[in-house]
């Protein structure tokens, strides 16, 4: 994941603590490694075959159809001759892996990579964390598997899964969707253009409505915690700009954390996540796991999870099992609000 270099963001634009833009930041500036590599039997007569490969960091809350106007550009410049530039329609690209999957096209690019990751990689969960081998895409220029791709991969068709995914998101963390029908047109085309241009303070000037924050709603503040101790030996839920008291939008008073399991070549799977047990202990990524994966995460103190049969990634990130779920919902989650976690086998 990229370290940001950049200016910080006004402080007026958000209401959420310092350390938690950090991370949204950080995630926001998150990039893998592409190389794109057009078919060789479908470039046009007089093509350079020599440079139809393109290589980009694409950011990882991008998605693939909005990488294209750059590729064509890149193809129209040094390899299509003028002919080819004219008879080239680009609502009829797609792409597919080296090994002939599909590219989902509504999935951001950074759950493409990681999903990938975990699909092909027989490392240990250390060295799997740091892969940053580019993920090599054939692009098809013509006649797109429009029965498996359920929708032809345009931009504006990706607007709308985004869209979608966002709401079913906010219902799932409040019980309705009202934070995001109580949007203005402007502001949820915000949103979109947010992503679009890679604008962080553009996107967060309007999410920052619809995302909880990370203010603990305990009775109590967290224990004081040494000066001396870095922030990133801080727990998740001491956040030190939270004033610990209740928050009816915090992130620990949510319904649910809206969270996805990716198994490699596996099945997608989705499940309500509660915040707190009724004892009001936060729930942990270790405990989801063991709940909803106990042959991989056994629940055991003596064979505790990420030890022996498996470990997850969120945004590229190897995830500690003690990581709290409604931290993980306000820091970690994707531009369309969902926590994906890619789980991956280990190997002895």
């Amino acid at each position: 994941m990229a370290t940001y270099t950049g200016a910080r963001p006004s402080p007026s634009a958000f209401s959420t603590p310092a350390s938690t833009v950090l991370f949204r930041r950080l995630i926001w500036e998150g990039t893998v490694p592409l190389e794109i590599r057009v078919d060789s039997k479908e470039l046009p007569a007089n093509s350079d075959r020599g440079l139809e490969c393109y290589y980009i960091q694409a950011p990882r809350v991008s998605y693939l159809p909005l990488l294209v106007p750059e590729i064509r550009r890149f193809l129209l410049d040094v390899v299509f001759d003028e002919a080819a530039s004219r008879i080239i329609k680009e609502e009829d690209w797609w792409f597919e892996s080296e090994d002939g999957t599909l590219m989902k096209w509504h999935w951001p690019i950074g759950l493409i990579y990681d999903n990938h990751i975990i699909s092909t990689s027989s490392r240990t969960a250390s060295s799997s964390s740091a892969q940053s081998v580019p993920l090599r895409l054939i692009l098809h220029l013509a006649s797109p598997p429009t029965d498996k791709l359920l929708l032809s991969p345009s931009a504006e068709a990706c607007k709308q899964a985004f869209m979608g995914q966002m709401k079913e998101a906010d219902f799932l963390r409040w019980g309705n969707t009202k934070r995001m029908t109580g949007l203005r047109k402007a502001e949820q085309d915000g949103l979109w253009e947010g992503i679009k241009e890679h604008n962080f303070d553009e996107y967060w000037r309007v999410a920052s409505k619809v995302t909880p924050t990370t203010t603990p709603s305990r009775s109590h503040s967290p224990p004081p915690i040494p000066s001396s101790a870095s922030l990133h030996s801080r727990p998740p839920s001491a956040d030190p700009n939270s004033g610990g008291g209740p928050d009816k939008d915090g992130a620990y008073n949510v319904r649910s954390v809206p969270v996805r399991i990716y198994l490699p070549d596996g099945p997608v799977m989705q499940d309500l996540v509660q915040p707190m047990l009724d004892d009001g202990t936060p729930i942990t990524l270790g405990h989801f796991l063991s709940t909803h994966l106990p042959l991989l995460f056994p629940a055991s103190a003596s064979d505790p999870p990420f030890r022996d049969l498996g470990y997850a990634i969120i945004q590229g990130v190897l995830t500690p099992a003690d990581t709290e779920m409604a931290w993980l919902g306000a820091c970690m989650a994707g531009a369309d609000g969902w926590v994906n976690v890619c789980v991956g086998l280990l190997h002895e």
